[in-house]
């Protein structure tokens, strides 16, 4: 079958240049047979030429533009496929000289979308697996800051009420001193006050519990500008097909890239955009700040490479775009699939039958 199309791929070239050739030998055989005296003039001779040229010159612009165009359909399809438009595909003709090589492409891209949405359901299965690791970690944490909290604002409070149920006896025999100890007592107030907003800040983990990407975001994402004083601006429009795997690496990514922008950036301003294409999940960043060299993204930050990472496990891809004084776009694109492979229905029904 092959050889049969790579066959009729031959003829077709040969039945042009057949046409151009009859054309030729049709238009000399003509001209000799009933303009030989003509001939003997340069101007007929050189009309007659130029006559031949443009019928040639046609056939052969008809067969190029019509093989170009095969070529560009081939190519357009690559694009989509580079771009992560892997439900590409080139529609099929009957008759078609390219047609093997569209059925490889489309097998091709075939095999491409079900190996990248599998390492994306993959992807999520680890990500989950690491989120339950670290909530492991996050339980000793948060008894590293229970045992914190006893060991300073606990002793805190208890100077502060020993202190203030000495202050009526302090009234009573040395009104004098007791400005001092109201004194004291406030500045001891403080102390605390201000020790116990840094430990509920960490006993608050930025989590999504429960809500949406979206809804998370509005909650959190403004309250976290004013916090850094930055001016924040918000755009999701996601729809309910986000996988809570993909939600929760957004989620993680955005909180290294805003981290990332308080640390190093020196921005005023922040953008963040979230859209869901037909085929991507398209997130980004973008700020105002003092940007870098492209050169110096390897070394730049080790956030960049987390954020990398956390990309790759679903299928996705992160651009950086950043110059000095220019400030910096990051950019992640994650795969969209409307439909799980039937590969992976299988294993997880393997999975469900093992338990």
């Amino acid at each position: 079958m092959y050889k049969l199309r790579m066959f009729n791929m031959k003829w077709q070239l040969l039945n042009y240049f057949l046409i151009s050739s009859l054309i030729t030998v049709s238009s000399i055989y003509i001209v000799l047979e009933y303009f030989k005296e003509e001939l003997t003039s340069w101007e007929f001779r050189l009309w007659f030429a130029a006559a031949i040229l443009v019928a040639c010159l046609t056939v052969g612009y008809i067969a190029t533009k019509r093989w170009q165009r095969k070529v560009d359909e081939l190519h357009l399809a690559m694009l989509e496929i580079s771009k992560g438009n892997f439900a590409s595909r080139i529609e099929l003709e009957p008759v078609e000289p390219f047609l093997y090589l569209y059925e490889a492409f489309n097998t091709m891209a075939s095999a491409v979308q079900e190996r990248v949405q599998l390492l994306q359901k993959f992807g999520e299965a680890e990500a989950i697996r690491d989120q339950e690791l670290t909530e492991n970690a996050v339980m000793e944490e948060r008894r590293r800051l229970a045992r914190d909290l006893h060991d300073t604002v606990s002793q805190e409070l208890f100077a502060i009420h020993m202190s203030a149920s000495s202050l009526p006896k302090i009234l009573e025999r040395n009104p004098d001193a007791a400005s001092g100890v109201m004194n004291q007592l406030i500045q001891m107030s403080h102390h605390a006050q201000k020790q116990m907003r840094g430990l509920i800040s960490q006993l608050r983990p930025i989590e999504l519990n429960d809500m949406s990407l979206q809804e998370a975001l509005e909650k959190w994402f403004p309250e976290y500008c004013r916090t850094h004083e930055l001016q924040g601006q918000l755009d999701v429009v996601v729809g309910e097909s986000m996988s809570e795997a993909i939600e929760h690496q957004f989620f993680l990514i955005i909180q290294e890239g805003l981290a990332n922008v308080i640390k190093h950036a020196s921005a005023k301003q922040v953008r963040l955009a979230i859209h869901e294409r037909e085929h991507q999940y398209v997130l980004q960043l973008q700020d105002d700040g003092q940007g870098f060299e492209r050169s110096d993204i390897p070394s730049a930050s080790h956030g960049l490479s987390t954020m990398r990472e956390r990309a790759q496990k679903l299928g996705g891809e992160v651009e950086i775009d950043s110059k000095p004084g220019a400030g910096t776009r990051v950019r992640v694109k994650i795969p969209r699939f409307a439909e799980e492979p039937s590969g992976l229905t299988l294993v997880r029904e393997d999975e469900r039958n093992e338990h």
